[in-house]
């Protein structure tokens, strides 16, 4: 029984970790972004095909978290590798933004939480949240399909 619930411990944690790929969506296709004026039409173009990557990224983990069968933990490894990518790819931006003259924060679009920008406080979070995922996920027992969740609770 210890397996299924780090199971579903995992796959909850997973879960919460989509948003990375949909708040983008929600955040980014107004006025400081995508529709901004100042951008040029090819920046958009790319901000576009990023989102739309994100998105459907986003319906690919929750696939794969919820409706793959059989579930293993095989699966939810895959999402985990795949949110690890996708954050690391944040943190990579924002390290190497003085290079390329980027701004986490533009103080007309973006606020703060706890003193600590937006963008930075949420990947912050989220990075946290994969961590405690990874960490119950090398819990599961591998190579072997657990029993459907929803009939054992």
């Amino acid at each position: 029984m210890k397996g299924v619930s780090h199971y579903r411990l995992v796959q909850i944690l997973l879960t919460l970790g989509c948003l990375e790929f949909f708040g983008p969506m929600l955040k980014d296709t107004g006025e400081s972004h995508l529709m901004n004026a100042e951008w040029v039409g090819h920046a958009r173009i790319h901000l576009a095909w990023l989102l739309g990557f994100m998105f459907f990224s986003g319906l690919a983990n929750l696939y794969f978290i919820w409706f793959r069968r059989p579930r293993t933990k095989d699966n939810l490894t895959i999402v985990a590798i795949w949110q690890a990518v996708h954050i690391l790819g944040f943190w990579f931006a924002v390290a190497f933004a003085p290079l390329y003259s980027g701004q986490l924060v533009d103080h007309q679009y973006h606020t703060h939480i706890f003193g600590i920008e937006e963008n930075a406080f949420v990947f912050g979070v989220l990075s946290i949240v994969l961590l405690i995922a990874i960490f119950y996920l090398r819990k599961i027992e591998a190579d072997r399909p657990l029993q459907d969740i929803s009939t054992s609770n």
